[in-house]
């Protein structure tokens, strides 16, 4: 559940800054009607460099989640068998005898 609302968290970040990036880039009028704004950096003042920091570090943690996720969901993300189902195929298998495996289920349950 982490890595799913890791995922949707990033996703939804990075959405924001691309319609944000997209809502500035709209602005129109300026210089010809090149849609740069008035002023330098578009009319972002001294804002215009931090925006676009944060625009690529918002890109890069999101191209990392994007891995991490990738990769934990690559290798399984671990055993989906019960603790119970386990005990049971060891007992079948003969790994353990009847006694010992007495003694673990009554310890799970």
């Amino acid at each position: 559940m982490k890595k799913v609302w890791q995922f949707t968290v990033g996703s939804a970040l990075g959405l924001f800054i691309f319609a944000a990036s997209n809502a500035f880039a709209q602005w129109g009028g300026g210089y010809g009607g090149w849609g740069h704004g008035p002023g330098m950096m578009g009319g972002y003042g001294g804002f215009g460099f931090i925006i676009m920091i944060a625009f690529w570090v918002a890109i890069i943690v999101g191209i990392v989640f994007l891995v991490r996720w990738l990769a934990t969901s690559a290798r399984g993300g671990g055993s989906t068998e019960s603790a119970l189902e386990i005990l049971k195929k060891r007992y079948a298998q003969g790994e353990i005898d009847k006694k010992e495996f007495e003694r673990k289920k009554k310890d799970l349950l």
